[in-house]
């Protein structure tokens, strides 16, 4: 990749379209290279582009994987995922600041080098890790930071470091039907390009319907609908945690009025604890396009997009190599597996450490090259997406789903789990268990049973979906995970008796706090003054006043908050205050109201000026000895 910033720029910008919707990738690929967006590079690409210089640095300034001032030229980020702190990747990060002579948060004074820490990475299954310009190292150790700080000193470029540094693995440890789904490339679309309409049904009726008023052929609407009947009898439910039934999603998009039509996976899990995603691309990417392309075979898309976090950037490469075998193999491009009319081809958009996008209208926005805010809602993707036209957005897990069912039909699917929930879900174990890993049950398997699986002892608290879930108490290990008991997006993290549920929560609202996007106040604010009030607990100036002040703090957050992030911040905090009260309380410091700045300390300096040290020179009636 050319250095020159001119060339890179009209490199990046010609390879990505130059249009509007390029502008974050091309900033990424400038970031890679340079290190930082400049003034002079942000007005070029503002150029090329055709955008509004304030737009170009707006972007900029919103993804954290993107500066405007000089990163080092060796930009290392810690993961700080509550695990990672469990793990001791604070000391490990103190030590390769000591060996690098660099302070934490600061470029060293050579330019050479900087250390921070980011968001969990999605590795907490082989934590502590760390982000290498992009690239991801787990099981960091003494003496892996060790070989790391003499290759930086080196200057020996990322891409050249020792492959068994970068080695992630899978650790997948139980299979169900998706893992051992055993489908080859094609299955899954041939049985639903092959599907027909049972004669006499109201599919059928549909089907002849449509294709007297659109003037289509009936043939090529029966296989579409029928198959979409099947995602609807299916009873599959999104895997991003909303739930939002997949097959009504689909017909809603389907039956929307205009010209084009979308399909987007949203592969930017970026929820603390959770990491199925990043399993599921590197063992099942075909399972994942298939799906994605049965989707756009019963909607009518003819163009796909799959939005790979930023923290995956390793998987960037392999998953354009998959994309690329199955276009030589007709299972993507024009006329898929010889029928006229189907064409459709899926494109990778990297991320750039958001986690707000995980959200699907934000996600949108920033497929378009913007900033990842949330919408107003209504209207909603289906009919007003990507481009503002209709857009189905399902996750990694519900795309590999859909394949399933595509191929062995709803009834097959509806029949595993429950009555609410049918069929399985991945979970992402981490935390204080001998076998952290993925796991694959059936719904409605008891919180006991995968811990007793995953070798988990003496646990005192399991944190379900993520900090924007739930935590549970041993007294509720025998509930389920289902819809209608524990929902969940996949993470299942563990804490075992030597755990301070407090600490835990702290984590979380550091987390809630650095990743609002700040567009709306209430969120903005409300997310601040959360993570403030845990400190000030942590300071030992709590009082009880604190904690009532968080319930109404959540109140106003669930009234006026833009998005989900704002809605559920609250949420970790108050699940341990009600399970875990003791943790609170025993950091109380007294049962009144008790500020966190020390007034009277403040006023030290002045006593001193003046000389004066008596009562009436303090704001309370003790004076020091």
């Amino acid at each position: 990749m050319p250095a020159d910033p001119s060339i890179l720029i009209s490199e990046a910008c010609e390879r990505h379209g130059s249009s509007p919707e390029a502008l974050l990738q091309v900033l990424r690929e400038i970031q890679e290279v340079q290190h930082c967006i400049s003034a002079e590079a942000a007005q070029q690409v503002a150029a090329a582009l055709g955008q509004p210089l304030g737009r170009v640095l707006g972007v900029a300034g919103f993804y954290a994987f993107l500066s405007t001032t000089p990163a080092g030229r060796y930009r290392v980020l810690f993961s700080d995922n509550i695990t990672d702190r469990m793990l001791g990747n604070m000391d490990l990060l103190a030590a390769l600041c000591e060996k690098l002579w660099v302070e934490r948060g600061r470029v060293s004074e050579d330019g050479l080098v900087s250390v921070d820490t980011t968001s969990c990475t999605g590795l907490c299954d082989q934590g502590p890790a760390i982000l290498v310009n992009g690239w991801a190292i787990p099981n960091v150790t003494g003496d892996r930071l060790g070989l790391i700080a003499e290759l930086i000193l080196a200057k020996v470029p990322v891409e050249n470091w020792p492959p068994e540094l970068m080695a992630v693995q899978d650790n997948i440890r139980r299979r169900d039907i998706l893992l051992n789904h055993g489908l080859a490339p094609g299955d899954a679309l041939r049985s639903a390009m092959g599907r027909d309409c049972e004669p006499g049904s109201p599919v059928e009726a549909a089907a002849n319907e449509r294709s007297w008023r659109e003037g289509i052929p009936s043939g090529a609407l029966c296989a579409p609908m029928a198959t979409l009947e099947e995602i609807k009898r299916s009873n599959l439910r999104g895997r991003g945690g909303a739930g939002f039934t997949t097959g009504l999603k689909w017909e809603a998009c389907r039956n929307a009025t205009g010209p084009d039509r979308y399909v987007v996976c949203n592969a930017d899990e970026g929820e603390p604890g959770t990491f199925k995603d990043r399993v599921l691309l590197s063992r099942h990417a075909d399972l994942v396009f298939e799906g994605m392309t049965v989707a756009a075979h019963a909607i009518g898309a003819r163009k796909g997009f799959l939005y790979l976090r930023g923290e995956y950037r390793f998987l960037l490469a392999p998953l354009n190599a998959v994309l690329a075998r199955r276009r030589s193999e007709n299972l993507l491009g024009l006329s898929i597996l010889g029928q006229a009319g189907f064409d459709f081809d899926i494109e990778i958009h990297l991320g750039a450490g958001a986690y707000v996008c995980g959200e699907e209208s934000a996600l949108i926005e920033s497929l378009e090259g913007k900033r990842g805010i949330p919408r107003n809602r209504p209207p909603y993707p289906v009919t007003h997406g990507y481009l503002q036209r209709p857009t189905v957005v399902n996750n990694v897990e519900t795309f590999c789903a859909a394949a399933l069912i595509a191929k062995h039909g709803g009834d097959w699917y509806r029949g595993i789990g429950t009555e609410k929930s049918a069929g399985t879900k991945l979970l992402s174990v981490s935390g204080d268990c001998a076998r952290p890993g993925i796991y694959e049950y059936p719904f409605g398997t008891p919180v006991c049973q995968i811990l007793a699986d995953c070798g988990a002892e003496n646990t005192q608290a399991v944190q379900i979906s993520g900090p924007s879930g739930v935590c549970i108490a041993a007294d509720e290990f025998d509930r389920r995970i289902a819809f209608e008991d524990l929902p969940t997006a996949g993470a299942f993290t563990v804490f075992d008796h030597s755990r301070d549920m407090f600490e835990v929560a702290r984590n979380y609202t550091h987390f809630f706090a650095h990743e609002s996007c700040g567009f709306c106040t209430p969120c903005r604010v409300g997310t601040a003054m959360l993570r403030n009030t845990m400190d000030k607990i942590a300071s030992g100036h709590g009082t009880p006043c604190d904690l009532r002040e968080i319930e109404r703090l959540d109140k106003v957050l669930q009234m006026s908050a833009h998005c989900g992030l704002g809605h559920t911040a609250c949420n970790p905090t108050l699940d341990t205050v009600k399970r875990f009260r003791p943790a609170y309380e025993r950091r109380l410091k007294s049962l009144e109201f008790e500020p966190a700045f020390d007034l009277d300390g403040a006023l030290a300096r002045a006593r001193q000026m003046t000389g004066r040290d008596d009562a009436g020179a303090h704001l309370s009636t003790e004076v020091s000895e």
